[in-house]
């Protein structure tokens, strides 16, 4: 697919891009979405655009270091980690990865979903149907480090991150999931660690001084990141976790969602795997297949809950099958600076109604913002989880994938069909401006320097205050 780029003339000042914090990993400073600096309060295809360039499909967040911005993305077989000039939007070079299988992810989902971390001389990216790789500013490989094949029931999805001289990945998966962590210099191996209980799930890490907080299935971990060593940990997650965690000062917010049967009061009790069997095993195997499901809540997940994918359910497939219906949706906030199990020592206060599956949240100016993946939006106080207010976004019911960001006194959210809302900051849910990109949007935006930059399906723009479209 060819690219096409729009270009409009710019003030010699803003040729030189002010130096300030990048958005260098998913969601930028550690994950939080929120950035210092300005934004246009309204922006759209005519409103506040700098530029436009056309790019192949692809579901990561653009990821800004010095004047690049760097994305992944597929085009047929080919997986491409790709960079474009901040002021120009120019494509400067799109490089191949190497991609020996093609696993499948769910119609939702891309191979290209996770995001580039990056730092002031290099790149790091991730492909479910390779690994890791490594490229300088110039698009040059330094390292290649694979890892797979991988069973995701969606593809993977979490991104990269880097803490000192480590390089964190977490792959989280139907089974035999684990995290590593590399050296970012060399690419080789420093540690890796399994996660028996986490199931298919995508949550990007955040950091807390040395620790790597990375929630899975029921527990959240927190690694060392020279060694891999737990530090601490807590239960009481839901069963699959897609949301970053959010660190302020020495606390860290927690949410994930699985299905509304998780809602607190409306958990499904599993029977014990024998009296299953001895009620639906109709052909006397030792097993359950999906013809076999005993109620309709199995024939409904089975895709999800037959881990191995042979069509049908073992004991230990059955036991995890009730650890997730018996698990509860929630957004949890947990004190730090602890050590070992922190599940009842270290939870400050858990709220269970309208949680994201997809969204992270948004702690901005002692409020958090949360909206779930059919547009509610709920404001909470940080310090004790109160809601302010529960309301649909106006004017923008759909679904949500892509995280709010927030600056400049605004929190901004996009819709899957591309429906911009900018809301003052603040517990009232005040709307600012609404436009439309009339295309799809699951990436979540970049901020810096003044400008706003979104990728839809079809393309990457860059909105900035005062900068008119022909």
């Amino acid at each position: 697919m060819g690219m096409k780029r729009i270009f409009f003339a710019l003030p010699l000042g803003l040729l030189a891009l002010a130096a300030t914090p990048e958005w260098s990993r998913f969601r930028g400073p550690n994950g939080s979405g929120v950035a210092e600096g300005t934004i246009p309060t309204e922006f759209g295809p005519d409103k506040n655009l700098i530029w436009k360039t056309e790019l192949p499909p692809g579901h990561s967040s653009p990821i800004l270091v010095g004047d690049h911005i760097i994305l992944t993305a597929f085009e047929g077989l080919n997986l491409l980690t790709i960079s474009i000039n901040r002021t120009t939007g120019r494509v400067e070079w799109r490089r191949p990865a190497p991609r020996p299988r093609t696993e499948k992810v769910d119609p939702r989902n891309s191979p290209a979903s996770p995001s580039a971390a990056v730092e002031d001389d290099a790149i790091y990216v991730f492909f479910g149907d390779y690994g890791l790789v490594s490229y300088g500013l110039d698009g040059n490989e330094r390292w290649r480090y694979p890892l797979g094949p991988f069973n995701n029931v969606y593809g993977m999805g979490a991104s990269p991150v880097i803490v000192g001289n480590t390089l964190a990945l977490i792959c989280d998966q139907s089974g035999n999931s684990f995290a590593v962590g590399l050296d970012k210099r060399t690419g080789k191996l420093k540690w890796r660690k399994e996660r028996p209980e986490a199931l298919s799930g995508h949550s990007t890490p955040a950091i807390y001084k040395n620790q790597i907080i990375a929630p899975a299935s029921f527990r959240v971990d927190a690694y060392d990141a020279e060694t891999g060593e737990i530090i601490w940990y807590a239960h009481g997650l839901a069963s699959e976790m897609k949301s970053v965690p959010i660190v302020v000062g020495d606390s860290v917010y927690i949410s994930g969602y699985n299905t509304p049967e998780n809602d607190p009061g409306r958990q499904v009790k599993l029977p014990e795997f024998a009296e299953v069997l001895a009620k639906a095993d109709k052909n006397h195997d030792g097993f359950i297949s999906k013809d076999e499901s005993p109620d309709e809540s199995t024939r409904k997940y089975f895709p999800y809950i037959d881990l191995n994918g042979d069509g049908k359910l073992d004991e230990a497939e059955w036991k995890m099958f009730a650890l997730t219906m018996s698990a509860e949706n929630g957004l949890l906030k947990f004190k730090l600076n602890l050590k070992g199990d922190i599940s009842a020592t270290g939870l400050l206060w858990k709220y269970q109604r309208s949680i994201p599956q997809l969204p992270s949240v948004v702690a901005y100016k002692d409020i958090l913002y949360m909206v779930n993946d059919s547009g509610v939006l709920t404001t909470l106080d940080q310090a004790t989880g109160k809601p302010y207010k529960v309301a649909r976004i106006r004017g923008a019911s759909d679904s949500y994938y892509a995280s709010p960001v927030a600056v400049d006194d605004k929190v901004v959210f996009i819709s899957r069909s591309g429906k911009i809302t900018v809301l003052k900051a603040g517990p009232d849910q005040e709307q600012l401006s609404a436009s439309e990109l009339d295309d799809e949007v699951v990436a979540t935006p970049a901020i810096a320097d003044g400008r706003i930059y979104v990728r839809t399906k079809t393309a990457l723009y860059c909105f900035g205050e005062g900068k008119k479209a022909p």
